[in-house]
């Protein structure tokens, strides 16, 4: 249930986009902490995301299925972490994790085709969030 982000994952259409929106809750839970302890809270779930993605990939018997929705969860807090949660920076960095994490670039595709199970799932999408947190800075 957690890797597909309480059924999330199994919308017919776009489930990325949704998992992404169901990633905005947690990401905006974790901007009512300081800078440390939501750091530590986003390391502590990007490694629950690893092990959860993992486990779900080998239960379902396909490599990165699709319904499996916890690594843009993920990848959607990085991309928002520390940043205001207004909504400028949260509709700027929607719409730039989602063309990240659907088009790859280089280095993003080269971390998920070489990582194995969980974390390869899950480290495309925080690369991706991390790319788009530091252009959302730049920006904002």
């Amino acid at each position: 249930m957690a890797a597909t982000g309480c059924y999330v994952g199994y919308m017919p259409v776009v489930p990325g986009t949704f998992g992404t929106i169901a990633g905005l809750l947690p990401a905006y839970g974790l901007s009512w902490f300081q800078l440390y302890i939501s750091l530590l809270l986003l390391a502590g779930f990007s490694l629950l995301a690893v092990w959860t993605a993992g486990r779900a990939e080998k239960a379902l018997g396909v490599t990165d299925p699709g319904c499996i929705v916890i690594d843009e969860i993920a990848g959607i807090m990085v991309a928002l972490w520390g940043l205001p949660f207004t909504w400028q920076p949260v509709l700027t960095g929607f719409l730039l994790f989602r063309v990240l994490d659907m088009t790859k670039p280089f280095p993003i595709r080269r971390i998920e085709q070489k990582l194995p199970g969980g974390l390869g799932i899950v480290a495309d999408d925080v690369a991706a969030g991390v790319a788009v947190n530091l252009i959302l800075r730049v920006i904002f």
